[in-house]
């Protein structure tokens, strides 16, 4: 049997959970960098802002210089704005990762105070409810044959309407601490990804800095002799630039394209979609690197999804999931008047299915789900997943889906992640490193296009 005390408290929390749960409150975060003391502060944001003026400047110098006849004088003009350029938009971003260095130092300790009152809040928290079960202990014999349990029971229940206050307060406390931490910490995220894209950037200014100042270093030795050896170096520059157009770009599930194709394509998809050119390009490469190593089948049997391995010939299960890809896979190739069984898709890795098709390397149903995009981009009819600038395409507008329109390391990463596993970066499925790859190669594919520039 119930004592009087237990319902009314069970009412109570329920009413004081239902009134809360919707009344999260949210830390007020800024979105400028602090640095330490309030004139270190305003000494930061002024120069700062006198670094971006300047690096405005020196950008407008670049174009102007890169707008010029083709000229030793000018080549040189060229690299030493380039550099200027690199140099304050370095100091810029150094002075930026100050201030968030600052700024991610207050968050951290601002969420350690929030989870030290949690971890109170929740202490208090069983401190009442088991207050409340002492409470809800007296029976109604007890009360009626113990004087000095009646006196006990009738004293707690005189405070029992503060025992109740305590209570609501604390469950509102506790939700807006943990709300205010959820805010907290997402905030932290965004500045340690602006940290972080900020020192890749410098990392990679660096590089450019040493590569532009070693040819800044050449043509400057040529300028004090001969300028008509400069002729020398524009037609080495030449050799390079065509070598470089005429390597082959190898694709997965398909045959390798001239590098100048590929990048062509890849400029259309930035025009299209904001996603740069060495980044969409490292991931069909590293697309291709993986396909590679897992080789390609056939489809023979629709009914189970089994195949065969082209280059082994043995039976392989699992080529197609036959709930999900199959159809779509015998729609595809219909549409396109290739014979199923002898038109390629991966095998499958050690777990799970195969059935990527062409450089993209997407399955039958996603390719179903997004060939109305694809051909809208491109103004065609029915798009080809073999056909490499489809496949560009199609793989642009993932990655766009996935936030790679943007120029920042972190997004970039992450978006890497997304398309090797469908979810965000981590160690134990792989996609980190799949990540990490994807990024080093678009560095080095990028030195190629800028030495087509």
């Amino acid at each position: 049997m119930k004592s009087v005390s237990s319902n009314f408290l069970l009412k109570t929390i329920f009413a004081v959970v239902f009134l809360i749960v919707p009344t999260l409150t949210h830390a007020q975060t800024s979105d400028i960098p602090q640095c330490n003391t309030p004139a270190e502060k305003i000494a930061c944001q002024n120069e700062l802002n006198q670094v971006l003026a300047d690096e405005a400047v020196a950008q407008q110098q670049l174009n102007s210089a890169q707008g010029q006849s083709a000229s030793l004088s000018q080549a040189i003009a060229v690299l030493t704005a380039k550099i200027k350029t690199s140099q304050l938009d370095i100091k810029a971003k150094n002075i930026l990762i100050q201030t968030l260095g600052n700024d991610i130092q207050d968050k951290s300790n601002h969420i350690a105070v929030l989870q030290t009152n949690i971890d109170k809040g929740k202490q208090t928290l069983s401190d009442l409810l088991r207050k409340t079960r002492e409470i809800d202990a007296y029976s109604l014999p007890e009360v009626l044959l113990s004087e000095s349990t009646v006196a006990g029971f009738f004293k707690d229940v005189d405070s029992f309407d503060s025992l109740q206050q305590s209570l609501q307060t604390t469950f509102y406390t506790l939700r807006s601490d943990q709300a205010s931490t959820s805010v907290e910490k997402d905030a932290l995220t965004v500045r340690q990804n602006k940290e972080m894209d900020a020192k890749y950037s410098i990392q990679q200014q660096e590089k450019a800095i040493a590569s532009d100042q070693a040819q800044q270093k050449q043509l400057l030795s040529i300028s004090k002799g001969n300028e008509k050896s400069y002729s020398t170096v524009v037609a080495q520059k030449a050799t390079k630039a065509a070598q470089i157009r005429a390597a082959l770009f190898p694709l997965a599930g398909s045959k390798a394209i001239p590098f100048g194709d590929a990048l062509g394509y890849a400029n259309t998809v930035y025009k299209t979609l904001g996603v740069p050119q060495a980044f969409l390009l490292a991931i069909l490469k590293q697309e291709t690197n993986i396909g590679g190593n897992v080789g390609t089948c056939y489809l023979t049997n629709p009914g189970d999804g089994s195949g065969i391995n082209t280059k082994t010939s043995q039976s392989i299960s699992n080529v197609m999931k036959p709930s999900r890809d199959v159809q779509p896979f015998l729609s595809i190739t219909s549409s396109l008047g290739y014979d199923y069984k002898t038109t390629v898709v991966s095998c499958p890795q050690s777990i799970g299915y195969g059935g990527g098709m062409g450089p993209a390397q997407f399955i039958a149903s996603t390719w179903m789900l997004m060939k109305t995009r694809i051909a809208s981009a491109l103004g065609i009819d029915v798009p080809n997943p073999w056909r490499p600038q489809d496949a560009f395409m199609a793989a642009g507008i993932y990655l766009s889906d996935l936030g790679a329109d943007s120029s920042s390391y972190t997004a970039q990463k992450n978006a890497a992640c997304k398309y090797y596993s469908g979810g965000s970066c981590k160690t134990s499925n792989g996609s980190s490193a799949y990540g990490n790859s994807v990024i080093a190669l678009a560095a080095s594919l990028q030195q190629d296009i800028n030495a087509l520039q």
